[in-house]
């Protein structure tokens, strides 16, 4: 017997994701995040009952990466869609996997309202602060000052307003069980961005209400950075005006 064969496995790939090749680009941010939310449900033993409700936006073909039962929602309404497969299967365990354009541009009314009626239903929100499947356009994260194709002298809040913080706001609503922020621009963050997103899971799975998870994520082709610089963009910038935390825990918790 060689040395290789008395090597134990360290790592391996989670039984619920593909071994499909993801599209994103080089240094995005959610190819982490895809594999911190099958890691949880393979920890927590759901993968059988667990249904993903896809974007529109750079996560579009999430379907192609996960084991999951799933569905492709028109361009915001992931949370109307994953409302009626919780109302009528309340046994699965239902997440929806969002942008910032998807979430809080064209479907900030479906988020809002799956949140205040307490619908018990998990939402994975990513924020990049851009639009990065359509070539860069501002979103409604986009910090001031930021360049944008359509804000390329940097968002101006006189005449985009200012940068929406979803976590801030869905924590007033009496229907939201689970509100954090978390960002995956290092490995100690990454530990905690997986623990948020499996209280998030479990805070539904106890059927306690709403819950969601914001993660901080880069997107250095639409940045025009680095990867390292977009990380130190992470860390430096957008925690400034989304700090990380929970910001609305069970009461039972």
């Amino acid at each position: 017997m060689g040395d290789l064969d008395k090597m134990e496995v360290a790592f391996e790939r989670s039984r619920t994701l593909t071994s499909a090749s993801t599209h994103y680009c080089p240094g995005c941010g959610h190819g982490i995040i895809h594999r911190l939310v099958a890691e949880v449900i393979d920890e927590l033993g759901i993968h059988s009952r667990t249904v993903v409700v896809a974007p529109v936006g750079c996560a579009v073909l999430l379907y192609n990466y996960f084991h999951l039962d799933s569905y492709e929602a028109a361009h915001g309404r992931a949370p109307a869609i994953a409302t009626g497969c919780k109302r009528v299967h309340p046994e699965l365990v239902v997440f929806t996997y969002q942008g910032d354009g998807d979430l809080a541009a064209i479907g900030t009314a479906e988020a809002i309202h799956a949140a205040a009626r307490g619908e018990k239903i998990t939402t994975i929100f990513v924020n990049n602060a851009i639009y990065g499947m359509t070539a860069g356009q501002m979103a409604p994260t986009t910090l001031i000052g930021q360049k944008t194709t359509t804000t390329p002298t940097g968002r101006v809040a006189e005449k985009a307003g200012y940068p929406l913080r979803v976590c801030e706001m869905l924590a007033t609503i009496e229907g939201v069980a689970y509100v954090a922020r978390v960002s995956v621009s290092s490995p100690r963050n990454i530990v905690q961005a997986k623990k948020a997103i499996k209280k998030a899971f479990e805070t539904q799975i106890n059927g306690l209400g709403y819950s969601l998870v914001e993660v901080l994520s880069q997107c250095p082709t639409n940045w025009h950075m680095t990867p390292v610089e977009s990380l130190r963009f992470v860390d430096e910038k957008m925690a400034a005006h989304f700090p990380l935390g929970e910001f609305k825990t069970p009461k039972e918790a």
